[in-house]
């Protein structure tokens, strides 16, 4: 089953953490985006199956080694049917 979220995450710091989600949504083979919003916040979406969806969630929650996430929100969203990569933004 193919799912999409709309993530939210706070951080403490965020060394590489566009880089870092990147790289792993591009390993899992999702789809979706990832910027930098103001506040020390990064928003992105991200789509493709579920069980991998929910990996690169634990990664992001757990962050690149020098990354403190504070909060990861996610909520769904329906499915982008013309989406091909996963970029930042």
């Amino acid at each position: 089953m193919c799912l999409r979220w709309l993530l939210k995450i706070v951080l403490l710091a965020g060394v590489s953490f566009r880089a870092f989600t990147q790289q792993k949504a591009k390993g899992y083979g999702l789809t979706g985006w990832v910027r930098n919003v103001a506040g020390d916040k990064v928003e992105g979406e991200v789509q493709g199956e579920d069980e991998s969806v929910q990996k690169l969630l634990r990664d992001i929650d757990r962050g690149p080694r020098l990354a403190h996430v504070v909060k990861l929100e996610t909520t769904e969203k329906g499915v982008k049917a013309d989406e091909a990569a996963f970029d930042v933004r």
